[in-house]
């Protein structure tokens, strides 16, 4: 349907993208490993002579190719695609290291977390780019073109040789970037950057651009000066779906790589901060801040963040979940004492953190509880709940289980554990009702906690074939039975048997007390009425307390 659009569509008003591009970002990790992070901003850059160019390799087709290079092996006409015999022979000087794609990619997701700073909607483009949706950021910086030398000049201090394009389409953008390296392109002016651009800045495929430029169509601006129904008959829907995209006539979305936090607030500091106190006396402070917020929209945290954006662009993500939503400022820095102490030999706070975010990632309705004449609340389970935030702050998640009842009439599936926090919430029994009459049921009694598998039991003897045994042997001692009580009969679930699947067999349960007063459950397999040739089994399945 983009090819039966007029050339003037909607455009979605005030959208801003900042498209930012690595060229060199493969080559630029290994410099960074071997002459550190701030390479680029020494008085020794650029690099002496004797420093060998430097070419990634990777294997394509049996053959080692060139994947990603530096300036200076891109400066001796060497390419991407080149077989590495050919660069070898005509420079033999070169510095030849393996590709790490999976490198490559923890470095590019690292600096769109430290991108994140200046806006939460950051994406990856590619390998080498990122996307910035910048929409209403920018007067935090000082202006468009302030922010945009700062994202430039704090990168190129970390080592990193960046282009940067910023315009009202993440089409535009991007060519800004790519062709013009430092480029800001004001709304509306879309077409006038594209015009004389080659048809790679269009995003087309390889083949499509062969195509077009064996019909004479060598630019963007060729093509949009072109008939649409023909272009689309020929060269297929992609390529006017692009061009309307990069000219702002078809939205086009940035999905951010990570999720949006509903709410967060952050600091910027003027002096970098390294020790732990520090940090946790800002949390308190952004705490009292987001609790502000909460209380307005009547909810409170469940989970958050505390990211620590490190000078030299490193970010730091600490989370922390609640077992119930949380507001108060004093219980939120506790949870986060207890996670920065169980992290505080693997953060590494370099020359100081200049940025403290806190997020909630996710929130809850916050039940208000009514206060008696002391001021206290009669919330019994909140003390518990702290203690078991707080435990699983500093041992991870799975420090504190909680049993929940499962739908199984099957003992040993009838409740499962789970994390605290996944628990469902102890909710108030509803009030009874005076006018119904009084219904007394028991419950059959069972054990509190069960075996973790039933143990086999030797039973000599039974008053009747299908009665409770007189005695038993259980771990090579004999118990002798005083008092019984049962059978409770438990079917197999018949819904989980599999087909050609045998039945399993029926249990027969018995509470049983010896001479001593010790008291047992345990259970008979089978049925010796039943018409199959095996003979019924004894299992002990737990003990009262």
């Amino acid at each position: 349907m983009s090819t039966l659009l007029p050339k003037e569509g909607p455009r979605k008003s005030g959208q801003r993208i900042l498209s930012l591009w690595f060229p060199y970002l493969c080559a630029e990790r290994i410099l960074r490993q071997r002459l550190g992070r701030s390479w680029r901003s020494r008085p020794s850059h650029p690099l002496p002579p004797s420093y060998p160019p430097l070419v990634i390799s990777h294997r394509d087709s049996n053959a080692q190719r060139i994947a990603a290079l530096d300036e200076r092996a891109e400066a001796l006409k060497l390419k991407r695609g080149m077989g590495i015999a050919d660069a070898r022979a005509m420079h033999p000087s070169i510095d030849v290291v393996e590709a790490d794609p999976e490198a490559d990619r923890r470095l590019l997701e690292g600096l769109a977390d430290w991108c994140d700073r200046y806006t939460p909607l950051v994406a990856i483009d590619g390998e080498d780019g990122l996307f910035l949706d910048v929409t209403g950021c920018t007067h935090l910086f000082g202006g468009e073109r302030a922010m945009q030398d700062e994202i430039l000049t704090r990168f190129f201090q970390q080592g990193f040789d960046v282009r940067a394009g910023l315009a009202s389409t993440p089409g535009a953008a991007w060519a800004a970037a790519r062709f013009h390296g430092d480029r800001i392109v004001a709304g509306g002016e879309e077409a006038a950057l594209l015009s004389p651009l080659p048809l790679s800045a269009l995003r087309i495929a390889p083949e499509t651009r062969a195509s077009l430029e064996s019909v004479g169509l060598r630019t963007a601006g060729a093509v949009m000066a072109a008939p649409r129904a023909p272009l689309a008959r020929r060269f297929g829907a992609t390529l006017l779906l692009r061009l309307d995209q990069a000219l702002g006539r078809l939205d086009e979305a940035v999905s951010p790589r990570l999720p949006v936090a509903p709410l967060s607030v952050e600091r910027h500091l003027a002096e970098p901060i390294v020790l732990t106190d520090d940090i946790e006396r800002l949390v308190s402070r952004l705490a009292v801040a987001l609790k502000a917020d909460l209380e307005r929209r009547g909810e409170g945290a469940r989970a958050l963040a505390l990211l620590l954006f490190r000078v030299d662009g490193a970010v730091s993500r600490i989370a922390v979940g609640t077992s119930r939503p949380m507001r108060e400022p004093q219980l939120i820095r506790k949870l986060f004492h207890e996670r920065l102490t169980a992290l505080e030999q693997t953060i590494d706070a370099g020359f100081g953190f200049d940025l403290v975010r806190l997020s909630v990632l996710s929130v809850a309705a916050f039940d208000m509880l009514q206060a008696d004449l002391a001021g206290e609340t009669s919330d019994d389970d909140a003390d518990i709940a702290l203690f078991a935030d707080r435990v699983r702050a500093r041992l991870g998640e799975a420090a504190v289980l909680k049993p929940v009842v499962v739908d199984s009439h099957l003992p040993e599936r009838a409740v499962t554990t789970v994390p605290f926090a996944e628990a469902p919430q102890r909710r108030r029994p509803p009030k009874p009702d005076r006018t119904a009459p009084p219904m007394t049921i028991f419950p059959p009694e069972r054990p509190v906690r069960l075996f973790r598998s039933p143990e086999p039991i030797e039973v000599p003897a039974t008053e009747i074939p299908e009665g409770p045994p007189m005695n038993f042997r259980w771990r090579r001692a004999l118990y002798r039975v005083a008092r019984a009580e049962g059978p409770e009969r438990i079917a197999a679930e018949w819904w989980r048997q599999l087909p050609g699947e045998e039945e399993a067999p029926t249990r027969d349960y018995y509470r049983i007390e010896d001479s001593e007063g010790r008291r047992y459950w345990l259970y008979r397999q089978g049925l010796y009425s039943s018409a199959s040739h095996a003979a019924p089994r004894w299992f002990m399945h737990g003990v009262f307390a």
